[in-house]
Formats: structure tokens, sequence, C-alpha cells
């Protein structure tokens, strides 16, 4: 929506991090060309509810959503060698 142009597209973050390197004034295109990758993705339509839902949901706080997994270094090497990991 029209907030995207004030907040510099911050609505396509998804799509910022599947292409970091795309400028942000481009990642409306990104979501126009690939719509099959983003339009089911589950997301808002609204930053009040967002800022609501952050605000008042306790199941939601800055690591909620962080779904990494942390290796120790040896497990890094150990993937490697396995092929687990191409970098």
């Amino acid at each position: 929506g029209p907030l995207n142009w004030l907040t510099f597209n911050v609505g396509y973050h998804n799509e910022h991090h599947d292409f970091a390197n795309v400028s942000g004034k481009n990642l409306p295109d990104v979501r126009r060309i690939a719509p099959e990758y983003y339009d089911d993705i589950p997301h808002y339509h609204s930053w009040v509810k967002v800022i609501w839902d952050y605000i008042m949901d306790d199941n939601i706080s800055p690591y909620s959503r962080v779904k990494r997994v942390t290796v120790e270094n040896g497990q890094i090497e150990d993937l490697k060698s396995r092929g687990g990991l191409v970098k």
C-alpha cells in the first residue's frame, strides 16, 4: 500500500531477504514476477494489526520468528566434509 512508499518498501521484507542485492525500489517487481512464492505465505494487510498483535499477543516477540539452528564450528566442518553445506 501507500505506506510502503514512505517506508522504503518494508512491506516487501520477504522479497528483500530472498534477493538482498535487489534494490528496494525493485522489490515490488520481484513479487509481481514470482507471485507463486509470495502470495500464499502468511502476511498482514494492516500495519495497525501488526503493531497491535506485537504489543498484545504474548506469543509474538523479537525472537518468536527465529528458526535458525545454532551449530558449533566443529559441527560445521563435519557437515561440510559430508557434503551437507555448500559453502
